[in-house]
């Protein structure tokens, strides 16, 4: 019996890794930190290189017409506005005496109707004085123009129902004539005409009567509207604390500086798509990764370690002495961003393996930070990776292997290459510095597509990957780095070196890779 069983599809992934962007900016804190100080020290020195001007403030109550409970403000907007005009600006002026244009006046004060009838007007100066001087004017002018308002809106309407009660007046002249001038004689149709006539002569008078009450009632309201706007308080001068006002900025600044912080570090980790969680890393370089450590300081190399780093180190140096000691092949260490911890990798290697016989350290990196150091009796040889070509114990070739006699050199001396894979690195000079790696990464460092290209030009060249070191990583990363099921399990395979003859009476070794067996994982596999 044959079952079928659909392929679940692939699971897609996402367009932006949360947790890795969230990892990316905590990584940048400094960046973002010293922003938001930036912003902190510019805000307190804006309020102490840069003080607010003098300022004078003043209220004003407004009664309108049309107030209504349920008003939005709309009317103590539009007198807000009003305030803000030439006209008004020019009135004040000239109540001063100053020569100054109404124009220039206009961004020296602002309007806030705090309620639907109470308007407060802030006036700045180059002194106090000045400045209270120039809000009673101000609010003066106001009052003033809008009593005028007032009074012609009154007057207005008054005239316009004047008008009315003449045109009407005019109206119920001419009834009157026509029923002085019809006969009076009996009939039908003459008593249809005067009814008609007399009817249009009451409602006549009756309109001419109700606009002239509300041509008299126009100006009723008027002196309740007039009695009710003035200044309700007295024009003073604001007294402005120094203190307070260099926090606020301050404040200001720092939380500004930390918005653009945060935000240039989120777009930066999104744009250069850098790899930081170990499963990045390890997926990224098809490799998992054997251990985690800190960056080594500029100071010393291993003075005022903390005990937990300490023990990274000599946890991760055990580990690579016994994949050392177990290889029939040379084992080079390579620097992707951190070359410091790698030659302290490096040296701690090179000691461990000092036991067991004499150890050559090939120094390849950029800048021979290794040959530069000048190790007593007991430590490792330094060489450069030139001067290597030249020792019995040289290092192996893509076609020459290590002689027979010893897994790295004919006299059993054990040779630890040091290399980069930065950008600009010779690719086919790497073989010689071992043909068996170990990849030490600094977390953040080397974008997505390089790390494919290490990967690559490092399988193109045939030197598998035992594992990776990853340096300065997450605290917080509770990712998996192990590669359970990844494309290169070369790194878990079994390497031997099979004779094979080339020239007479010649024997040499080649690279064969046993490749482990793979276990399934499930009775879908399986079948």
């Amino acid at each position: 019996m044959t079952t079928s069983t659909t392929p679940e599809p692939p699971a897609t992934a996402p367009l932006v890794d949360l947790r890795a962007l969230v990892v990316a900016v905590r990584r940048r804190r400094r960046f973002w930190c010293c922003l938001a100080l930036i912003g902190l020290l510019a805000g307190t020195a804006a309020a102490v290189l840069l003080p607010a001007p003098p300022s004078a403030v003043t209220t004003v109550l407004v009664a309108h017409q049309a107030d209504q409970p349920n008003d939005p403000g709309t009317l103590i907007r539009t007198d807000a506005a009003l305030l803000q005009t030439v006209g008004i600006a020019g009135a004040a002026l000239k109540s001063l005496g100053s020569a100054e244009k109404p124009a220039d006046l206009l961004p020296d004060y602002t309007a806030l109707g705090l309620t639907n009838n109470l308007l407060q007007i802030t006036v700045k100066g180059s002194t106090e004085a000045e400045a209270v001087a120039r809000a009673k004017a101000l609010a003066e002018a106001f009052v003033a123009d809008h009593v005028r308002r007032i009074n012609e809106t009154a007057d207005a309407e008054a005239k316009s129902l004047l008008d009315q009660r003449d045109r009407m007046q005019a109206e119920l002249n001419q009834v009157n004539k026509d029923i002085g001038d019809t006969p009076q004689q009996s009939g039908a149709k003459t008593s249809a005409q005067l009814e008609a006539l007399y009817a249009s002569r009451a409602e006549l008078t009756s309109r001419i009567a109700d606009f002239g009450r509300r041509a008299g009632e126009a100006h009723l309201g008027t002196p309740r509207l007039i009695a009710g706007t003035q200044i309700v308080d007295a024009p003073h001068a604001v007294k402005v604390s120094r203190k307070k006002t260099a926090a606020t900025d301050a404040a200001i600044g720092a939380v500004l500086g930390l918005v653009v912080g945060l935000t240039v570090a989120a777009v930066g980790a999104v744009v250069a798509d850098r790899p930081v969680l170990r499963r990045d890393v390890a997926e990224n370089l098809g490799a998992s990764v054997l251990a985690e450590l800190r960056p080594v300081p500029r100071r010393t190399v291993g003075r005022w370690q903390r005990a937990r780093t300490r023990a990274a180190r000599e946890r991760l140096t055990t580990t690579l002495a016994r994949t050392v000691r177990g290889s029939a092949e040379p084992v080079s260490l390579l620097d992707l961003g951190s070359a410091r911890t790698t030659v302290a990798v490096a040296l701690d290697l090179a000691a461990a393996l000092k036991e067991q016989g004499p150890v050559v350290v090939v120094d390849g990196l950029p800048g021979r930070q290794l040959a530069k150091l000048r190790p007593g009796p007991e430590g490792p040889t330094v060489v450069r990776g030139d001067q290597a070509a030249d020792r019995p114990d040289g290092p192996v070739g893509p076609d020459e292997p290590a002689g027979s006699d010893g897994p790295d050199g004919s006299d059993g001396t054990r040779r630890i290459g040091v290399g980069s894979v930065a950008p600009g690195t010779a690719w086919t000079d790497l073989r010689h510095l071992g043909t068996r790696t170990v990849l030490v990464v600094r977390a953040g460092r080397s974008s997505a597509a390089w790390l494919h290209t290490v990967a690559r030009q490092l399988a193109d060249q045939r030197i598998p990957v035992i594992g990776v070191v990853l340096v300065d990583p997450d605290p917080r990363d509770r990712t998996d780095g192990t590669l359970w099921d990844g494309p290169h399990p070369v790194t878990r395979g079994r390497f031997e070196w099979p004779s094979r003859r080339s020239g007479p009476g010649r024997r040499r070794t080649g690279l064969t890779t046993t490749w482990t067996a793979r276990v399934p994982d499930s009775d879908q596999e399986v079948r």
